[in-house]
């Protein structure tokens, strides 16, 4: 049985990866009243910044000083990490333009192989078995999600490529964000990625918006998108994450997938047949096998 503080964890961290889950949908909503990419990501960088800031204020007062302050050091390393972040952004809301969001979900999830590739590479660490199975399960589960196998479907290709560079720079996030300025409070960290993400979502606010900034973004979906996607899920995620610790965290966190997929067809009327659900089901369970220890299941 999982103890209290495992469960809480667990709580946490699913309610973290289940707003992550809705946001893509928010999205979606919001190009159908004619706001672009770059009205979008701002907003929601805006405020999430604002947001982080009030909290980081609100520790700081709360402690009297006793928060550890990041060091100049600390500060570059995480706004160069958020970059990945602010490009993830960019590239998710760009693919879900041209495609349904249950396919732009699915091909974030390329983050597991992706993942196993960069590891390999950075560590110079071949990949065991249990990493290769998963794989391979999340290709065929992609293939399946995707609806792949029906000829009828056609895909923007633009999405397609969106989708995966999202996956891609995401895969960087994760990496990094987890051996970046480890010491200091989760709030700090999250600010200064966001920071750094604001870099690249305004540059692409610059060079993509050819008519008039509709500032009324920030009201209708700035708040909701600032919310969901910048500030409840990582401070969710990275408070449930040290009590879950990372295997059974990432297995918990993988809801946003389902969630994502729900959202889209409750709320957006997307088709998702029976096969679509079958994939999403082998790419969780892939999740599940890469992060689980087979060496502390003891067969009696």
């Amino acid at each position: 049985m999982f103890g209290n503080k495992v469960l809480k964890g667990v709580f946490l961290v699913g309610l973290g990866a289940t707003s992550y889950g809705m946001l893509a949908t928010f999205v979606k909503l919001a190009y159908d009243e004619n706001y672009t990419t770059a009205e979008v990501t701002t907003s929601q960088f805006v405020l999430g910044i604002f947001g982080l800031l009030l909290i980081n204020l609100f520790q700081k007062n709360r402690k009297k000083g006793a928060v550890v302050k990041a060091s100049p050091k600390n500060i570059f390393h995480l706004m160069l990490a958020g970059t990945s972040l602010g490009m993830t952004s960019v590239f998710y809301y760009l693919a879900v333009k041209y495609i349904p969001v249950s396919i732009g979900i699915v091909l974030l999830m390329q983050t597991v192989w992706m993942g196993v590739l960069l590891e390999w590479f950075l560590d110079k660490k071949s990949p065991s078995l249990q990493k290769i199975l998963s794989v391979v399960i999340v290709l065929f589960g992609t293939a399946l999600a995707t609806n792949l196998v029906n000829a009828e479907i056609i895909l923007d290709w633009r999405g397609i490529l969106w989708g995966l560079l999202a996956a891609a720079s995401f895969t960087t996030t994760m990496f990094t964000a987890n051996r970046i300025a480890v010491g200091i409070s989760t709030s700090q960290r999250s600010l200064y990625m966001l920071l750094g993400g604001a870099v690249i979502v305004f540059g692409f606010a610059l060079f993509t918006q050819n008519t008039p900034f509709d500032f009324g973004i920030f009201a209708k979906w700035g708040i909701i998108l600032a919310l969901f996607g910048t500030i409840i899920p990582p401070m969710l995620m990275n408070s449930g994450f040290p009590h879950t610790g990372i295997g059974l965290g990432s297995i918990v966190s993988s809801l946003e997938l389902p969630v994502s997929v729900l959202m889209a067809y409750v709320i957006l009327n997307e088709s998702v047949v029976f096969l679509q659900w079958i994939g999403i089901l082998l790419i969780i369970l892939a999740i599940v096998i890469m992060n689980i220890s087979f060496k502390k299941i003891k067969v009696n």
